[in-house]
């Protein structure tokens, strides 16, 4: 649990390094009209944030709570994330994130086997949902890499 631990702790430093010297035309560039431009990755990535955040402490306070998942098509597509301001939301995901860090690393092994439950039936212990929370920022940096690419691709087109 402790390196999963550091890695938690390194997600907004690995998103900032990601995008680091990039243009506001990278950061907007979509490589398919139906693919995410990295602006609207790194907006997903704090909404994503935002929910996983409550459902980590809901494991941790409550009996087995009820687990919810949000649509991120839907948030993605219904709530502006092209006009959403970029440095506020990376900001808020490095707050979550610190936010956290107290609970982690006060964590117990009892604690690390608590047990979320999602309206499937499908369980959960708060370990795994911190693995998951490192795998989604991990998912989503080789996403930003294949975006970054996509982008000088298309620049040796022209």
């Amino acid at each position: 649990m402790e390196d999963l631990i550091k890695e938690y702790a390194l997600g907004y430093a690995m998103l900032r390094d990601a995008i680091e010297g990039l243009t506001e035309e990278e950061l907007r560039y979509k490589p398919a009209p139906d693919k995410w431009s990295i602006h609207q990755i790194l907006i997903h990535v704090t909404d994503s944030e935002i929910s996983s955040t409550s459902r980590l402490k809901k494991v941790l306070a409550e009996d087995e709570p009820l687990l919810i998942s949000f649509d991120q098509d839907a948030w993605a597509n219904n709530l502006g994330y092209d006009l959403m301001d970029r440095e506020q939301y990376l900001l808020l995901f490095k707050l979550l994130r610190s936010s956290m860090q107290t609970i982690l690393d006060n964590l117990t092994s009892e604690q690390s086997e608590r047990v979320g439950v999602y309206v499937d039936q499908k369980r959960f212990t708060f370990k795994q949902l911190t693995e998951f929370r490192v795998e989604h920022v991990r998912d989503h940096l080789d996403q930003i890499e294949r975006v970054k690419k996509a982008y000088q691709e298309n620049q040796l087109t022209y």
